[in-house]
């Protein structure tokens, strides 16, 4: 009988080799010029680049790099059912714990204060995009216009075709943390999550939900797709927190 827990690597083909630890381990070990992501080897961006970006520090005191992670000059597409991708049909339900719960289409967000902020996303599969920019409304300004209530702890991400990943309050409100639409000046690809995905930066990118539909403010946690399928359930990349 199938295992409902594990991952639908044909929805999700690039993180085949990273459901495999041992084969993880072996392709993020450092010093090493390739990872292998979806049976391909992927030259990765320069030694230097990673080399020099574990010797930058942040304003927390971590290195800006993560332990494990080498950089690459662009996203890498990791798979998932595709929304339509259609600012037409677009729309985002803020809800549970709030007074204030509403919609909005895609107008509406657009409506909505804007930010660009920059930031550095880490996906688990070993491989960090650098000094993004990236637009569009910070989850803070979705909270605040919902009115969430103070017992409310945690926030999911809901997306297309009944995908969910969830993050703690604290981090999916922080500074950089967003519903984005564009990245670098340019509309976000499908296959990145257009119209809309959100963005979790301090979490390892899977968090960051693609084809996003709604966002709900919740007490009790309620882990997600890969949180229920072995992933660590918080995803902190400095800890290395990749599996339960």
């Amino acid at each position: 009988m199938p295992d409902s827990r594990r991952p639908d690597l044909d929805r999700y083909p690039e993180l085949q080799e990273a459901w495999d630890r041992r084969q993880f381990i072996k392709s993020a070990a450092v010093g090493t010029a390739f990872m292998a992501l979806g049976g391909a080897l992927v030259r990765l961006a320069g030694d230097d680049m990673s080399r020099e970006a574990r010797a930058e520090v942040r304003s927390d005191g971590r290195t800006r790099l993560p332990p494990g992670q080498r950089v690459l000059q662009a996203l890498r597409p990791m798979g998932g059912d595709e929304g339509d991708g259609d600012v037409r049909k677009f729309k985002l339900r803020v809800h549970g714990l709030v007074k204030a719960p509403f919609e909005v289409d895609y107008a509406g967000l657009l409506a909505l204060p804007q930010v660009q902020k920059e930031a550095d996303v880490h996906c688990v599969t070993g491989w960090s995009l650098l000094g993004g920019l990236w637009k569009g409304v910070q989850i803070a300004t979705l909270a605040e216009k919902a009115q969430v209530k103070p017992e409310a702890r945690f926030v999911i991400f809901e997306a297309a075709h009944g995908y969910t990943a969830n993050a703690p309050l604290k981090e999916a409100t922080a500074d950089t943390a967003m519903v984005t639409y564009r990245l670098n000046g340019k509309p976000l690809a499908l296959q990145h999550g257009a119209p809309v995905r959100g963005l979790v930066p301090d979490l390892y990118f899977w968090k960051s939900a693609k084809w996003i539909t709604g966002i709900k403010f919740v007490k009790a946690d309620e882990p997600g797709y890969w949180e229920v399928r072995g992933y660590n359930n918080h995803a902190d990349p400095w800890k290395e927190e990749r599996y339960a």
